[in-house]
């Protein structure tokens, strides 16, 4: 059943200001908190768990099996978000040596956006 979901491209190009900090520090006028799934994602992964959840009473060990399924697949997905969004901050910093001090004092505030939002999950 869990291979009954359709997923889209998750959108995570921008960080979330940290607590704090002041005006958001995203890029392309994107909201200061950007979500981690698409709304399509997070309401196919909890239609799932809704469906789950029913098939308890009937199928408790089979519930619980597709409970770790899910959970597994979710985990999955924030992997790749991360993964992604550090290597696209790598990839702004990195392309080589003549990279101004603003550059690097922007690159350490997304990183520090970066690092408090991987805190907050």
């Amino acid at each position: 059943m869990a291979s009954e979901l359709v997923y889209t491209e998750v959108q995570a190009e921008t960080l979330p200001a940290p607590a704090g900090s002041g005006p958001s520090d995203t890029q392309n006028g994107s909201p200061e908190h950007a979500p981690l799934f698409t709304p399509g994602d997070a309401d196919n992964f909890r239609a799932r768990w809704r469906d789950i959840q029913g098939q308890f009473v009937d199928e408790p060990r089979h519930a619980v099996e597709e409970a770790n399924e899910l959970v597994g697949r979710v985990i999955e997905r924030l992997t790749d978000v991360f993964s992604k969004e550090r290597g696209q901050l790598e990839q702004e910093w990195g392309q080589g040596k003549d990279v101004s001090t603003e550059d690097l004092r922007q690159a350490l505030r997304r990183y520090r956006s970066f690092f408090d939002r991987l805190l907050s999950v």
